[in-house]
């Protein structure tokens, strides 16, 4: 083992020819981590923003769709802007600068369309930094005048996080008159992304939308079966993405999968939803910040009561009336879906709540499509119905039962303060008064044709009076 040891004067040589080989990747590693520490500032500037506003203004005039709109200028990244001292834009390098910043977050990303047809790329004829404190875009006015004045001092200190970019695109058109809309592809400006859009037609009543992220293609001025068509597919969509309303439905057919039952129950919950959703977008639900949390927690009640009810016994002859009482607070959770779409229906209200209810509708037919077979399969080949029912009805029990808690929980933060009682209270209350009448005079003249429905199916083959769980 000794005669295998180097000598040390042997040893020091071959140190040395090491170091001398790995000197230069040394030097380059500490070279590359140098440049790193010494980036500039503006490598700041790829950070994506947390929260992006965009205030845009969209005219037709003449020839011409005029787009003026002011975004923040750290939501166009991948641009290194000219900075001094300890962050601040170098005001008179910008110009190219703002140019391509607009054209590459702003003109690619849009898509407007003239009765259908895209238009061609736009032209910026305006492009230039503000002052956050500029409030030039209170109006479309003050916005294009806000071009026409003189550029904020060179010598300005403005921070590059806090300064915006004003910009305006050109479209050409065919005639103002015209039905536009746009595709507008903005929400990658930032992880939460506001617009506040406002459309000036020329007859010059201006419409506002404000939406977060991408809402997709919007009419501008939709006709009536553009509103129909967008509305019916959300509808669809939501009562899809609706965990807990699909529960509650699912609750409803477990025990009664035969046709007549099932229309009974399911049109009892479509007619309570209806009225109270339709009740709601009109402005005759409660404002108070409390109430959409108080519905979410009577939601999840809702399924909890109705799944219990499954695992004791249900009663054909009572779960349409629970179906409609349920319903009625369901109604309000749709409600809350469409309260923020109604922007898009343009003039078209009445249009876009009949065709949101039918999508609503179409996707619970869907739903039960799917799953009353599937039902019917698991009861004849996996378990007994009587056993099945408990097991998923126990399931459903123990989800809805931790979202009605974590909802309670939640709902416990706000703030109940007791009724004023002045005019605005008494107009409230005499508001949902009526909604509660309305809904009860329907409970009521319900109950006959009902009990027409239900009596030709609880007679055939010997089966007797409210039985629920024949097949």
């Amino acid at each position: 083992m000794q005669e295998a040891l180097l000598p040390t004067r042997q040893l020091n040589p071959l140190i040395l020819r090491l170091v001398t080989r790995l000197r230069p990747v040394a030097l380059t590693v500490f070279g590359a981590l140098l440049l790193l520490c010494a980036s500039p500032v503006a490598g700041v500037a790829h950070e994506i923003p947390k929260s992006v506003t965009i205030l845009a203004f969209l005219k037709p005039d003449g020839r011409v769709l005029r787009i003026v709109a002011r975004v923040p200028l750290e939501a166009m990244r991948d641009i290194q802007w000219p900075l001094r001292g300890p962050g601040y834009l170098e005001l008179t390098q910008l110009d190219s600068l703002l140019h391509d910043g607009t054209k590459i977050w702003m003109a690619d990303n849009l898509r407007l369309y003239e009765d259908g047809s895209p238009l061609a790329a736009p032209a910026i004829t305006g492009a230039r930094v503000s002052l956050p404190s500029d409030r030039s875009f209170a109006s479309y006015q003050g916005a294009v005048q806000h071009f026409a004045d003189a550029p904020i001092p060179a010598s300005t200190d403005l921070a590059w996080q806090q300064a915006m970019v004003d910009l305006i695109l050109e479209y050409p058109i065919r005639s103002p008159s015209a039905r536009f809309s746009i595709d507008p592809a903005l929400a990658r400006l930032g992880v939460r992304t506001t617009t506040v859009l406002r459309f000036i037609p020329p007859t010059g009543d201006e419409r506002t939308f404000t939406y977060v992220g991408d809402p997709g293609l919007v009419h501008l001025d939709p006709q009536w079966f553009q509103a129909a068509r967008q509305f019916i597919s959300q509808g669809f969509r939501h009562i899809l993405d609706g965990i807990d309303h699909l529960l509650f439905i699912i609750c409803l057919v477990i025990p009664f999968r035969r046709l007549r039952p099932l229309l009974v129950v399911v049109t009892a919950f479509t007619v309570a939803h209806s009225i109270t959703m339709v009740a709601s977008a009109l402005g005759f639900a409660p404002t108070a910040l409390w109430f959409p949390p108080l519905v979410e927690v009577l939601i999840a009640l809702s399924i909890v009561y109705t799944a219990i009810e499954n695992i004791v016994g249900a009663k054909l002859e009572r779960r349409w009336m629970i179906a409609f009482g349920f319903g009625l607070i369901h109604g309000f959770g749709f409600s809350f879906a469409l309260r923020e779409s109604l922007q898009f229906a343009g003039r078209h209200l009445a249009t876009s709540l009949a065709t949101f209810n039918v999508g609503v509708e179409l996707g619970q037919i869907a739903v039960l499509l799917v799953c009353v077979p599937l039902v019917n399969w698991l009861f004849a080949r996996v378990v007994t119905e009587r056993m099945g029912t408990i097991i998923l009805s126990a399931f459903v029990t123990h989800t809805a039962w931790h979202w009605m808690l974590d909802r309670g929980a939640a709902l416990r933060e706000y703030n109940f303060a007791v009724l004023e009682l002045n005019a605005a209270t008494g107009a409230s209350l005499l508001r949902f008064a009526t909604l509660a009448l309305v809904a009860a005079a329907v409970l009521w003249a319900g109950r006959p044709l009902v009990a027409r429905l239900l009596k030709p199916a609880e007679t055939p083959m010997g089966s007797p009076p409210g039985s629920a769980g024949a097949p």
